[in-house]
């Protein structure tokens, strides 16, 4: 399958939609999911257009997986979290929805079930305040 540049995460990079940016580089950008699963849930991407895991070059790759371990370690201290989930999914029948790859990051604390997928849309005033305190993290 063909790599879609009008994909919504395609659009976020090129900022056509807005989102809660909480790390960019050259090679990355990571935002807040505006369906939170968790408080604190962010989705990495590659800038580089890519499918999923399947398609993704091996240096973009490494450099959305450097980024999401760097994210987990911020989560753990802003959201007090306890543990990290980390997810990726690809094509229909392995669960992606959008067809660009992405990579949750989601933190967790015991005995708090995630929200169902879609479930749950944010308020943007909480999405903003936990972007900034993710983003002050990331910088510190």
């Amino acid at each position: 399958m063909a790599y879609d540049p009008n994909n919504i995460f395609a659009k976020i990079l090129r900022g056509e939609i807005p989102s809660h940016r909480v790390y960019e580089d050259d090679k990355v950008l990571a935002f807040l999911d505006i369906m939170p699963r968790a408080a604190g849930h962010t989705l990495v991407i590659p800038k580089a257009p890519a499918r999923n895991l399947l398609d993704v070059e091996a240096d973009d790759l490494a450099a959305v997986m450097a980024a999401a371990q760097r994210i987990a370690r911020a989560q753990l201290g802003v959201f007090e979290a306890e543990g990290i989930t980390l997810t990726q999914h690809n094509e229909h029948a392995g669960g992606q929805e959008v067809f660009h790859l992405h990579v949750h990051v989601i933190p967790r604390r015991l005995g708090v079930e995630l929200r169902p997928p879609l479930s749950y849309k944010e308020a943007p005033e909480i999405l903003a305040e936990q972007a900034a305190r993710l983003k002050a993290a990331l910088q510190g």
